[in-house]
């Protein structure tokens, strides 16, 4: 527990940093909040005022608290942090914080390399179908810190977590963890796999005997951490029927001991991935306590999110897709694996380390033209050059244009840029948004 009296500092003022001090002076705690970033007002950030600031550097001041809260993404090698671990000083996530000040009835959190808002906002939506007072929050845009006093010991609250809020939170222990993959990603700031890997085991490391642990079983890396976990361990599998959850012939089977339970939802997303994105949803909808009928109907219903394989329009018989969420070389792959052919691709963005050799075969195969944006385009005809034409761009804008220009009918536009926005955009869901106003310019001039 943190001692009521305690002087906090939060480190970084993006959302989660804001939530964080606001919730801790509405807790009484003393705090001072430090960025590195341009300075802002109160009003424009909506801070308490309250809070002391400090911008464009991180001080020493900083030190002077009983514990850190770091907000996610910031790099564990900032000099002020090395200096804070010196000294003694905990560090903590926002997550970790805001969960010290309330005990949720249940507590279901979901992480992946992909796959992990789809299945956090399903999950949400299926219980919230049957339990009322459930909450959703984390990486899907909802700072923890913010719902904390909408929580008490009757709600359910569902997360989203990234591998940057988990790397902090040394303490957390969900009732539910669901982890949907782990592919190479965000190696510039974890710097090797293993870091990584380490940073998304955090979901169920703390977890007890009580709990559940439901994972991908078809994947290696997963099959070997989930075993670090003392949970009870619930399988999902798209391809085989030996686990506590399969899909098979358009069903969903459920194993209960000797029973099995058949579900047959209609399913309106896309994709091999989103099945696996389903089977996860079910099964911990399913070990909370939902009945089979409710998260059938609620699957039947769903239409995905924004900005993962979106459908937005057609053009003249093309079709036009808005998978801005395609942050990385994986999820790139998952978008191109659930077309067949004649796919002209909208790649680039901000270089996150990764390869994009993975991709290579599938854009062979299924992609007539590649259309380069951003920072990562010199690196990116590197590494495909050879497996079809690429078109360079360099901003989205020009993009559009030439794939409106170049395409024709049963043509698929697929923006899935495999790369970080940051270099031309504030984050993914502006990208994708500016994607959707470009394309839908074009259609209104026409």
């Amino acid at each position: 527990m943190i001692k009521c009296n305690a002087k906090i500092s939060v480190l970084g003022l993006g959302k989660s940093g804001i939530a964080c001090a606001n919730l801790a002076i509405l807790k009484g705690y003393k705090v001072f909040a430090s960025d590195s970033g341009k300075e802002r007002s109160y009003e424009t950030m909506k801070l308490n005022k309250n809070v002391e600031v400090e911008f464009k550097k991180h001080s020493t001041k900083v030190l002077d608290s009983d514990i850190i809260i770091k907000s996610p993404g910031l790099s564990n090698e900032l000099e002020i942090l090395q200096q804070a671990r010196k000294r003694c000083v905990p560090i903590l996530s926002e997550l970790d914080f805001a969960l010290n000040l309330v005990k949720p009835k249940k507590i279901i959190a979901v992480t992946g390399t992909n796959g992990k808002t789809t299945t956090t906002t399903l999950i949400y939506k299926i219980i919230k179908n049957f339990y009322k007072n459930t909450f959703v929050a984390g990486n899907i845009g909802f700072p923890v810190s913010e719902v904390v006093s909408k929580l008490d010991s009757k709600s359910i609250l569902v997360l989203e977590l990234s591998s940057y809020q988990l790397e902090d939170s040394p303490f957390f222990r969900p009732d539910i963890s669901v982890s949907m993959n782990i592919t190479c990603d965000h190696l510039k700031h974890h710097h090797t796999m293993a870091k990584y890997i380490k940073a998304k085991s955090n979901i169920f490391v703390n977890q007890k005997k009580q709990d559940y642990a439901i994972y991908n079983y078809n994947d290696k890396y997963l099959k070997k951490s989930i075993l670090k976990t003392v949970a009870k361990k619930f399988e999902f599998n798209n391809s085989s029927t030996i686990n506590c959850i399969y899909y098979k012939d358009n069903n969903i089977y459920l194993k209960k001991g000797k029973r099995i339970i058949k579900l047959n939802p209609k399913i309106n997303i896309p994709g091999k991935h989103n099945i696996d994105n389903i089977l996860a949803s079910v099964a911990a909808s399913y070990v909370v306590g939902v009945k089979p009928y409710i998260i059938e109907k609620v699957i039947s219903k769903f239409k995905g999110i924004e900005h993962r394989i979106e459908f937005v329009t057609t053009i003249n018989g093309v079709k036009y897709y808005n998978d801005s969420k395609g942050t990385n070389v994986d999820s790139t792959k998952v978008a191109l694996e659930a077309f067949d052919k004649n796919i002209q691709l909208i790649l680039g963005g901000q270089d996150k380390g990764s390869s994009y050799k993975p991709l290579f075969r599938l854009i062979r195969k299924k992609v007539k033209n590649i259309f380069l944006i951003g920072e990562a385009t010199n690196i990116i005809k590197k590494e495909l050059k050879g497996a079809t034409t690429m078109i360079e761009c360099k901003t989205l804008d020009v993009a559009i244009k030439k794939v409106h220009s170049i395409s024709v009918k049963n043509d698929i536009v697929l923006f899935s840029p495999a790369c970080a926005s940051f270099d031309q955009f504030n984050n993914f869901e502006h990208r994708g948004k500016v994607f959707k106003e470009l394309v839908f310019n074009i259609k209104n001039n026409l």
